[in-house]
């Protein structure tokens, strides 16, 4: 059997498996026993880009092999500390997104292209620390700016997600908020406003840390994994794309509650 190599956001961690995508993210997100419910968002990992990494590779090839009964390794965690880092973008070969009932959405990185839309943005870091942010900053200055070492506070690389503003993109005080589904949209609005009156300012936080699952219908443009050297970009398909070719992921998506 084929070992794949999986790196978790939620929680971080880097992972063996004998198990493809599609059914690593079914097990992860609702266990081998189906009592339990919850996303999954991880990364298949090129092993032959990922170097020594200072993992122990011998367990790999000693541990992660089939059951007695023939059943596959479902996981083996490497490590579950600073796994993020240790891998290099390059070796992020796929993104996939796993609702709470086990649907798993794949996207392939692509270049970065700025839509050249002059808006705020919302920004929710997904690991290895997970504030939810508004910026002036495009995605690729974003990444550049949390991953900069000329700052005292900053990660040596990020994932993070584009949410939509809907109508507070350009406007804080716009009547109409679209049905956005966060909570407290009053404190929201008031980060907007701060930011919107300082032009100089880079960033504002909305939340310190995610504290329930990521709205995956609420993603705009896809997500980032960003770092000194540059930015991936993983976008999600268009909303047509999404309700005629995943229609069981984006129905399982537009059912989950978060923040």
């Amino acid at each position: 059997m084929t070992t794949y190599l999986y790196l978790s956001l939620i929680p971080e961690a880097l992972i063996a498996s004998m198990l493809p995508p599609d059914d690593f993210g079914l097990y992860y997100s609702i266990g081998s026993a189906k009592r339990s419910h919850g996303q999954a968002i991880f990364f298949s990992v090129d092993r032959e880009k990922l170097g020594d990494a200072g993992l122990p590779w011998e367990d790999v090839e000693a541990r992660c092999v089939a059951h007695e009964d023939g059943s596959p390794k479902r996981s083996l965690y490497l490590t579950i500390y600073r796994a993020l880092e240790r891998v290099p973008r390059n070796a992020l070969t796929a993104l996939h997104l796993a609702t709470d009932d086990g649907r798993v959405l794949t996207v392939t990185p692509q270049d970065f292209v700025p839509d050249g839309e002059d808006r705020t943005h919302l920004y929710q870091e997904l690991c290895p620390v997970t504030p939810r942010i508004v910026s002036h900053l495009n995605p690729a200055e974003f990444a550049t700016f949390i991953t900069g070492s000329r700052r005292n506070v900053h990660v040596p690389r990020i994932v993070f997600a584009e949410l939509t503003l809907g109508n507070l993109k350009n406007n804080p005080d716009h009547p109409d908020i679209d049905n956005l589904p966060y909570p407290n949209i009053g404190h929201l609005r008031d980060c907007l406003r701060e930011l919107a009156a300082a032009p100089d300012k880079a960033t504002k936080t909305v939340l310190r840390q995610m504290t329930q699952e990521v709205l995956f219908r609420t993603i705009r443009n896809g997500v980032f994994v960003g770092d000194s050297s540059g930015i991936s970009a993983f976008p999600l398909p268009s909303r047509d794309a999404l309700e005629r070719e995943h229609r069981a992921w984006w129905r399982s998506a537009q059912s989950t509650f978060g923040q």
